[in-house]
């Protein structure tokens, strides 16, 4: 699905449950998470619906590098010569995006959570278990965030993986979350503000305690990457995360 202009000049597009982004300025487009393979046709004909073809795409920003938002980024690379940009603490993530530390056994949330098999299996479906790491990516920092079509400023906000950021655009009252706050947990089939369960997360503490950077933003309009978008603000959506806890 491709929806365009969820915000100013942001449009997302969502396959398998996985949410990415591009995001535009006068000076081009980014992509912000990389989906899943199954990803790739849908990405393709919203960034040509959009007027961009191979060599015209600034950067692919990875908001983390878990193998659903790492899935297209081998292939971004390869044919639309797109550079890719990762924290440095998720750098070894991107090479091996299954690789990830996780707090709880992930064979026990389906049974637990009958309700996620269908995320779970349109997941796997698009190609979860398919994706290649990347390892010719390049440091996403302050200022090369700064660089980025958006201008987006960069928030470390550590927990669900060691590297993981999210982009806030102040001018457009925009901020995407990436999994540092989702409204949809595809472990659990739950919907609503909330952190990803210990199926997916690093450290559950630590990534309650990164909302609170994304709440100070004020932003009105959250960008996650599971689930539809947050419209009423930063700070109820981290007030509802918080109560809602780890799971």
């Amino acid at each position: 699905m491709f929806q365009r202009s969820v915000a100013d000049g942001v449009h997302r597009i969502e396959h398998a449950y996985v949410n990415s982004y591009l995001v535009e300025d006068d000076a081009g487009v980014m992509v912000v998470d990389a989906g899943l393979p199954g990803m790739w046709p849908h990405l393709v004909r919203a960034l040509t619906r959009l007027g961009y073809s191979p060599g015209s795409v600034r950067a692919l920003v990875l908001t983390h590098a878990h193998f659903d938002h790492v899935g297209t980024a081998a292939k971004l690379r390869r044919e639309y010569r797109t550079p890719i940009l990762v924290h440095d603490a998720d750098r070894r993530l991107a090479a091996h995006p299954y690789r990830y530390l996780h707090e709880n056994a992930r064979l026990r949330y389906p049974v637990q959570h009958p309700g996620a098999l269908r995320t779970l299996g349109a997941m796997t479906l698009a190609g979860a278990l398919t994706v290649r790491g990347v390892t010719d990516v390049h440091s996403l920092d302050a200022p090369a965030a700064a660089a980025l079509p958006g201008a987006p400023e960069l928030l470390h906000t550590p927990g669900h993986t060691a590297g993981h950021v999210a982009l806030h655009f102040p001018d457009r009252g925009v901020l995407i979350t990436g999994d540092a706050l989702v409204t949809l947990d595809p472990y659990t089939g739950r919907h609503g503000p909330q952190i990803v369960s210990g199926a997916a997360t690093a450290d559950s503490s630590e990534a309650l305690a990164s909302l609170e950077r994304l709440a100070a933003t004020g932003a009105p309009t959250l960008l996650t990457g599971h689930g539809e978008p947050y419209l009423d603000g930063a700070a109820s959506a981290v007030e509802q995360a918080l109560a809602a806890g780890a799971s």
